[in-house]
């Protein structure tokens, strides 16, 4: 029983996007595709249990989907539009061919999806919400936490934006290639914030969520092949495999947080530092810059360091300076503090991190009392640092990220 349930377990994970992105794109309908989806996993719980797991989890997965859909329809099938969408998902048993599409250019179904929920008619944040959820499977509170907005709230803006798709009749389809750029924005931002979802979980036992990483950094490498030209595609994949080529050092045998200063850098995956490397300099010559570009920027100074004594953090302070031109957010000042504070001393960065608080941004963030304690820490305040981690784990979600600031917490109450 616990071998089924680990086994739905990851064909939710690794499949869910696939199976979720060809039911809309064979019936048109949202709902029903989520649905259906659902409706699918579950039946897996005991039909896998009594005849054993197939060999292909994922197909068995969207047949049985699209024919809990087939019956769905057939049962309200009361008008000529409802038939054909029928007689479409009934004969819909060969595989996907996308020369009978449009002429985007872009042959993924889930990358698909993905330029289509990033229809310009939806708010930005709606657009990559959407995505998000029918795509990575993320939960309503998962993705509330990656915009730091309360779970009612995001609630709210997914239910507002099926209803745009809805009454404005937006199709389920890509624009052609040459329209594809005013949706480029939200598919990068979907694509990265899928990839910070499986780097660092928002909550749940694994600190890291490898199957998220490696969907997004193939959707991203999809996205630098059908836009070459795009330098933030080149920038965000640079980001990604950066970020990625530390991934394996982030936890012990354990499953214990490393920060980045005690990791074992001769670990780090090489080959995707200088890929990335390359393709930050590639991008960079086409004298545009942007977030993801400057990012990356930030991640090559870290993993370019032979040692953590070596990082430049006074440069890593002034990327993250020209990032506030780009993306001016309390979580990119955040990070601003705390490379400061490191390249200025832990009161410089405290001094930022107090302008935060005082400001009432990021309230509810556990990461801005972890940062205040850490600095507090170096600075040898151990027992406001103890005040502030405890507020910090007031707040976290990831068993991880707990027990670490628990061992902190420890460490400075001892002291």
């Amino acid at each position: 029983m616990n071998d089924v349930e680990e086994a739905v377990a990851a064909a939710f994970r690794e499949e869910w996007g696939q199976v979720v992105a060809t039911l809309i794109r064979v019936t048109g309908d949202w709902d029903l595709a989520e649905e259906c989806a659902q409706d699918a996993f579950a039946q897996a719980l005991d039909r896998w249990r009594r005849d054993g797991v197939p060999r292909r989890p994922g197909a068995w997965l969207t047949t049985t989907a699209r024919n809990r859909a087939l019956d769905v329809l057939r049962r309200e099938a009361v008008g000529a539009a409802k038939l054909r969408e029928v007689a479409v998902l009934a004969r819909d048993d060969g595989p996907y061919d996308p020369d009978d599409e449009d002429d985007s250019g872009v042959t993924d179904d889930r990358l698909r999806l993905i330029f289509t929920c990033c229809h310009p008619a939806l708010p930005m944040e709606a657009r990559v919400a959407l995505t998000l959820r029918t795509l990575a499977g993320l939960t309503t509170p998962e993705i509330a936490r990656a915009f730091l907005v309360p779970e009612a709230t995001m609630a709210q803006r997914l239910v507002r934006a099926k209803q745009k798709i809805r009454n404005a009749g937006i199709p389920y389809r890509v624009p052609p290639a040459h329209l594809l750029p005013e949706r480029t924005t939200g598919v990068l931002g979907v694509v990265y914030l899928l990839f910070n979802e499986g780097y660092a979980a928002t909550s749940g036992a694994d600190l890291v969520r490898t199957n998220l990483c490696a969907e997004a950094i193939r959707l991203a490498r999809v996205l630098a092949r059908l836009m070459p030209d795009e330098p933030e595609a080149l920038g965000l994949l640079a980001l990604l495999l950066l970020h990625d080529a530390r991934r394996g050092t982030r936890v012990d045998a354990a499953g214990e947080l490393v920060t980045l200063e005690d990791q074992d850098r001769t670990a780090w995956d090489r080959a995707a530092i200088d890929e990335g490397a390359a393709l930050l300099e590639t991008a960079l010559r086409r004298g545009r810059p942007g977030p993801y570009q400057i990012q990356a920027a930030i991640a090559a100074c870290h993993t370019t360091a032979a040692t953590s004594e070596e990082t430049d953090w006074a440069d890593i302070a002034a990327l993250y300076g020209e990032l506030r031109r780009f993306v001016p957010s309390a979580v990119v000042e955040l990070n601003r503090a705390v490379a400061v504070g490191i390249a200025e001393g832990p009161e410089a960065g405290l001094a930022l991190v107090a302008e935060l608080e005082k400001a009432g941004q990021l309230a509810g963030y556990h990461l801005l009392p972890a940062t205040r304690a850490d600095l507090l820490r170096r600075m040898g305040r151990t027992a406001e640092a103890a005040e502030a981690y405890a507020r910090a784990l007031e707040l976290v979600e990831n068993d991880a990220e707990r027990r670490f600031l628990e061992k902190r917490l420890a460490e400075c109450r001892s002291a």
